[in-house]
């Protein structure tokens, strides 16, 4: 067998070494352009979506490896997204029903894409996605901010409908939750490495955005993620002294922090938006009809439904959303697709945590994508997140970089040790 396999090898012919660099170039600039594009989310397919297959197309020609950790993701995934298909016999010849259940089939597949991606030649890739998603998440909030403030004409229409930001996004709840990453991975590189004015000013322009949005989950979301990327960082930090940096400039952060929005709230249109959104329950809440009212419904319903109900049935039926991304799992997908999605969270949670203490060049990355999935994971609890872009490159990044920390222990491991000598 070793033979055989060994004259396969062989008779592979080799990729030329400037063919495979010239291919991965390419590779980074499509990886780049798509994750720039995922911002642009008010139309459906957007730009993202579609070069998400020009990304899969070319990632395949530059010889995409899939590693062998990446199978638990992808078994999860495929069993959910059969359970979604199996759930659209209760809603037959409903073309938005078959559009929602094959946005979930796409968006499994990215998320296996990334996972695949940043499992090799990791620093390249995760450098660029930085790039990227910093930047494109920066001009995100400016138009959200500059909707807000109505800098221009017809601003305030196109990026901050009903007095709340979004940006390009049709939602300011997944508009918030969109910016949390980007802002962790400033934050994490200035209290842990180095200050740059650029880091500052994109760090508070993330914020801004994220607060004018006034979305009570995403608000929830960052606080937990910024406050478990701070403690991660403390204990990850390689010296007392580097300890001491995180946490004297954590506490200087949250002093500037909190000043800065006092500032913000210093305008009486945020100040009074802000009071009014920062209420534990709304009107939308409680009360006949209201969010918990229509969960208490959904879990009755998930009893009564083994196959699930299918993609909008429960809004169908009871008017609005049940505002709950587990329940969503059960409702649309069933017992099987429900079991599976809770499966895949713990799973990812458990290999993420398993793998971040582990020093490594992209140790910070997995620090804030991690994070920044807690946060994704408890904000589940108020809102249906199935649908979110960046929640699956958050997915696919803990578990690409779980599988490149797992080879790197693999290969230090195989390095011959040093011959130990007695002196006597």
């Amino acid at each position: 067998m070793i033979a055989a396999a060994e004259l396969t090898l062989a008779a592979a012919p080799p990729v030329p070494a400037p063919t495979a660099a010239f291919r991965e170039r390419v590779l980074l600039v499509v990886l780049f352009i798509t994750v720039f594009a995922s911002s642009i989310a008010f139309i459906e397919p957007s730009p993202h979506d579609v070069l998400m297959g020009v990304l899969l197309a070319v990632s395949l020609l530059a010889g995409l490896r899939f590693d062998r950790l990446i199978a638990v993701p992808l078994l999860l995934l495929t069993v959910w997204n059969v359970a979604g298909m199996l759930s659209l016999m209760n809603v037959p010849a409903e073309q938005k029903a078959i559009q929602y259940i094959g946005t979930s089939a796409y968006l499994a597949v990215a998320a296996v894409l990334f996972a695949c991606l940043f499992a090799s030649n990791t620093m390249p890739r995760l450098i660029t996605v930085r790039a990227a998603y910093v930047s494109t998440a920066t001009i995100a909030a400016l138009t959200g901010i500059a909707g807000y403030f109505n800098v221009f004409p017809h601003a305030h229409d196109l990026f901050a409908p009903l007095d709340r930001a979004l940006g390009a996004f049709k939602d300011p709840n997944v508009f918030g939750p969109f910016l949390i990453w980007p802002a962790l991975i400033v934050i994490e590189r200035m209290i842990a490495r180095h200050i740059g004015l650029k880091d500052i000013v994109i760090a508070a322009i993330l914020i801004v955005g994220l607060l004018l949005s006034f979305s009570r989950g995403a608000w929830f979301h960052f606080g937990v993620s910024c406050a478990l990327t701070i403690a991660l960082t403390f204990l990850t930090a390689p010296t007392p002294r580097a300890r001491g940096r995180v946490f004297g400039l954590s506490a200087v952060g949250f002093v500037t922090m909190t000043a800065f929005i006092v500032i913000l709230l210093s305008f009486e249109s945020i100040r009074r938006m802000f009071l009014e959104r920062a209420q534990l329950f709304q009107s939308y809440d409680v009360g006949e009809g209201g969010r918990f009212e229509l969960q208490r419904h959904a879990l009755s319903v998930v009893l009564s439904f083994f196959n699930g109900m299918g993609p909008f049935e429960f809004a169908r039926v009871y008017g609005l959303q049940q505002h709950n991304v587990y329940l969503q799992a059960f409702l649309v997908y069933g017992w099987l697709g429900g079991m599976s999605y809770i499966v895949l969270l713990l799973s990812t949670l458990w290999i993420g945590a398993r793998t971040l203490l582990a020093r490594t060049p992209w140790q910070p990355y997995l620090i804030t994508a991690f994070s920044a999935f807690v946060g994704e994971v408890l904000e589940g609890f108020i809102i249906d997140s199935d649908h979110w872009r960046h929640f699956y490159l958050l997915l696919g990044m803990v578990w690409g970089l779980a599988a490149a920390t797992l080879n790197e222990r693999r290969r230090q491991a195989a390095m011959p040790q040093p011959r130990a000598f007695a002196y006597r």
